[in-house]
């Protein structure tokens, strides 16, 4: 990214600024003040007994937060053991997944501790984009946790204290909110950097048709450090997706490269998980519905809906291309998830994404998807992630009888959650099945899943197949006044706004509001996607 000279000036003179000011001290309860929950945010910051600086507070209540986590990972183990197999099957896995959960929440707050380091300090951009992306995905996780325990019904006890957790979480990432806007500013705020409403400055003045930096024909797409070969003929190194996953290295770093697995033309019959340790993996299938990946698991079945994935991954830095992934449970089978993404910095090029009731799971972190189809029925695209979809195809499936089709269903459950789904340069149609029922289905771009929910379709192709109000409800007037909806520069039959829904959250945006949710500035893309070869517009076209 190039920044002109007097950009770079007047930014290295706010951080110096910062760091040479200290924060001044606030009490807690000016700290606390704006807090969803002002009572616990007192209570978590009552041990420091003095007033002190929003830095400070956000530090503190990570330590307090991390401090939680390990009594949390102590109770789960204790559950699991002390039930036996029945625990652990209990409620469709809930509890293994609140476990699976807290493990990576441990993970994210030791990051974040270690990021916001000893004493204030100023985080560079990039810092403070990585700080936000794990405490949401924090909150994120212990909602799902409590989703799941609270779905179940088997734990009744688990479901008061993991209430309280998802709140103690939400609190701290508030807290640090406050502490990062004293670094070099909240990115979704449109004053936060010189520049940043200006479309033609040079954060924004990135070329239309986006970068392709090496071609993906050949399977070479970035510098890999070793591949091997997945065939279900036998002539590979492996027959197996899940056996090449678990023979790549752990932890590979950005230095070594990729670890690529090229995967022929198939269909792999598997429950597949990318582990956490798996980094910087590669996934090169022979082309879309060439190579698939197909399972059945599906909540009708004993499943959660966190555990129905096909294909779940949570290494970061994650890619996949032309491979399609599949869950074949059926619309009578509800909730049966394709893939689930919890993997930060992940990206999925020509690859498409077949099932009916939530096909595709943005659980977490940030992430981008390009050149995609995805199919479904209900909620077919869902999730708290920061996640990005440009020059995807998203088709709307026949469903159930009396069912109506929603698209998106976004989890955004805070206000300082970084998170949401942005449709850009997408085109949104009815499958064949569809086309041939519309007179009896409505479709909706979407409805709000939590109170928070956040979506927005830019500069997209919408067919006739949307309902003219747009949007729907989940629950009567649930969130309709905290949720964001935003539409800008669509175009189609389906795009007229003129019988859109007048909720207070839904919003006709302008080029400024729709800066804030390019691959740019809504995942800091431009720092990671350039490293893939994958072709993305960093701003608006």
């Amino acid at each position: 990214m190039w920044l002109a000279p007097a950009f770079l000036l007047l930014l290295l003179l706010h951080m110096a600024a910062a760091a040479a000011t200290p924060s001044p001290s606030v009490s807690t309860i000016a700290a606390c003040k704006h807090s969803l929950y002002p009572k616990l945010c007192r209570a978590i910051l009552a041990p420091l007994r003095l007033p002190s600086n929003p830095y400070e507070y956000g530090r503190f209540s990570v330590k307090q937060a991390l401090k939680r986590a390990r009594r949390t990972s102590k109770l789960l183990d204790h559950y699991l053991a002390g039930g036996g197999g029945w625990a652990r099957r209990a409620g469709g896995g809930a509890l293994e997944d609140c476990r699976q959960l807290n493990d990576l929440n441990l993970d994210y707050l030791e990051a974040v501790a270690a990021e916001l380091g000893p004493g204030e300090s100023v985080l560079t951009l990039a810092g403070v984009n990585r700080v936000r992306a794990l405490m949401s995905a924090l909150v994120t996780n212990q909602q799902t946790c409590f989703d799941g325990l609270e779905d179940s019904g088997i734990f009744p006890e688990l479901c008061g204290a993991f209430s309280h957790e998802t709140q103690f979480y939400g609190v701290s990432l508030e807290l640090v909110s406050a502490a990062l806007d004293r670094t070099v500013g909240n990115r979704f705020e449109p004053d936060s950097l010189p520049g940043q409403n200006d479309a033609s400055s040079p954060a924004f003045g990135l070329p239309a048709m986006g970068r392709n930096l090496m071609h993906l024909e050949n399977g070479e797409v970035v510098r890999t450090n070793q591949s091997v070969t997945v065939a279900r003929d036998g002539t590979g190194n492996f027959s197996a997706i899940a056996d090449a996953i678990a023979f790549a290295p752990n932890d590979t770093s950005t230095d070594d490269g990729y670890f690529a697995i090229h995967i022929g033309a198939g269909v792999y019959e598997e429950n597949v998980v990318v582990g956490k340790k798996k980094t910087n993996l590669i996934l090169i299938g022979a082309g879309k519905n060439r190579t698939v990946v197909t399972g059945n698991r599906s909540v009708a079945d004993g499943w959660s809906t966190f555990g129905t994935a096909t294909f779940a991954v949570y290494g970061q830095r994650f890619i996949a291309t032309d491979i399609t992934f599949e869950n074949t449970a059926g619309p009578e089978k509800h909730q049966a998830v394709a893939v689930r993404n919890n993997a930060d910095l992940s990206s999925f090029y020509r690859c498409s994404f077949l099932g009916y009731q939530d096909t595709l799971y943005v659980h977490s972190l940030r992430q981008f998807y390009r050149d995609c189809d995805v199919y479904g029925t209900v909620d077919f695209i869902f999730g708290n992630a920061a996640s990005v979809f440009q020059n995807c195809t998203l088709y709307a499936r026949k469903p159930l009888p009396n069912q109506t089709n929603a698209i998106t269903a976004q989890g955004r459950t805070c206000p300082h959650e970084a998170t949401g789904i942005s449709i850009h340069n997408c085109t949104i149609r009815a499958a064949p099945d569809l086309e041939a029922a519309l007179n009896s289905t409505k479709t909706f771009l979407g409805r709000p899943w939590k109170e928070y929910s956040r979506t927005v379709y830019m500069q997209s192709f919408i067919d006739h197949l949307i309902d003219p109000l747009g949007w729907m409800e989940w629950n009567e007037t649930f969130a309709l006044s905290t949720l964001y909806y935003g539409e800008f520069e669509n175009s189609g039959p389906g795009a007229n706004t003129g019988g859109r829904v007048w909720w207070p959250g839904y919003h006709l945006m302008n080029a400024s509001d729709a800066l804030n949710f390019t691959v740019y500035n809504f995942t800091m893309g431009d720092a990671w996607l350039s490293c893939t070869a994958i072709p993305y517009s960093g701003g608006l076209l």
